[in-house]
């Protein structure tokens, strides 16, 4: 480094040019209109491709939809989904066991868009938490009850997407 360069470094630093160059920009954006949420009250919109907590989905007679063809599983770039099936005394095939560790999901979507029949779909629900790692662990059960729940927001979800499937 050169003489000038430091008496240059010396001189700035001794007139605070930073400091008053950081009070300048603090002033520009004193008075202006805040960007800040206040985010338990205020929500931010949220894309209808949005991905968050999974639910299973069932028909409109009450059969649910998965007809454990274990596609999901095999997609899923974090193996986060566990399925065993059973046969049914008709022949069909339904999951005796649909398991998601969301501790290990990367939110991919995968598993929504291999699905046949849109059995399985991530919600727009992203204020869930857990205090231990089992809370995370979502069974066949626990996934169906947020399907139950959640059906009519899932389906005007899935019919503004449809056009872009």
């Amino acid at each position: 480094m050169s003489t000038v360069a430091s008496v240059k470094d010396f001189v700035s630093s001794f007139m605070l040019t930073e400091l008053f160059k950081g009070m300048a920009l603090t002033g520009k954006y004193m008075f202006k209109r805040k960007i800040t949420i206040q985010f338990p009250e205020e929500k931010t919109p949220l894309s209808p491709r949005f991905r968050g907590l999974h639910a299973l989905r069932r028909y409109d007679n009450g059969e649910e939809r998965c007809i454990a063809c274990k596609l999901c599983e095999a997609v899923c770039p974090a193996m986060a989904i566990t399925i065993e099936s059973d046969v049914r005394e008709d022949g069909s095939r339904r999951t005796s066991r649909y398991d998601i560790d969301l501790t290990k999901c990367i939110f991919c979507g995968f598993c929504e868009e291999s699905c046949p029949v849109d059995s399985i779909v991530e919600t727009h629900i992203f204020e869930y938490h857990g205090e231990k790692r089992g809370d995370l662990y979502f069974t066949k059960d626990m996934l169906l009850a947020v399907g139950d729940r959640y059906e009519k927001e899932i389906a005007a979800n899935r019919a503004v997407d449809a056009k872009y499937r």
